[in-house]
C-alpha cells in the first residue's frame, strides 16, 4: 500500500501565498511523474502542475506564473508553491503520484486533499 499525504492547506486573502506539501510512503519501489489537481466547489478535478522524475514541468495556463511545483526525489515528495492567490483557486488540491511497488507496476495513487479558500 501507497499512502500520499498533503498539508498546508488553510485560509489566505486574495493575492497572498500558500506553499503545499505532499509525501509518498509505504511500499514503494519506484516513483514517476507527480502533480496537484485544484477541484473548485462544483466542478471537475483538473490538473493544475505536473513534474517528471527529473524536474520537466507543466502548468495549466491559470496558474501560469504564480505556481512553482517542485519535487524532492529523496523524500518522495511534491510541493506546491502558490503566490498572487485568487479567489478562483479556492478549492481542494490533491496530489498524485505514479507509483511501482515490489509487487505492482506503476499505477496512479492519489492524497485525500487539502482545502485552500482564498478570501476576496
Amino acid at each position: 500500500q501507497v499512502q500520499l499525504v498533503e498539508s498546508g492547506g488553510g485560509l489566505v486573502q486574495a493575492g497572498g501565498s500558500m506553499r503545499l506539501s505532499c509525501a509518498a510512503s509505504g511500499n514503494i519501489f519506484r516513483v514517476g511523474n507527480m502533480g496537484w489537481y485544484h477541484q473548485a466547489p462544483g466542478k471537475q478535478r483538473e490538473a493544475v502542475a505536473t513534474i517528471g522524475v527529473r524536474g520537466s514541468t507543466n502548468y495549466a495556463d491559470s496558474v501560469q506564473g504564480r505556481f512553482t511545483i517542485s519535487r524532492d526525489n529523496a523524500k518522495n515528495a511534491v510541493y506546491l508553491e502558490m503566490n498572487n492567490l485568487k479567489p478562483e483557486d479556492t478549492g481542494v488540491y490533491y496530489c498524485s503520484a505514479f507509483v511501482a511497488t515490489l509487487t505492482s507496476d506503476y499505477y496512479p495513487a492519489w492524497g485525500q486533499g487539502t482545502q485552500v479558500t482564498v478570501s476576496s
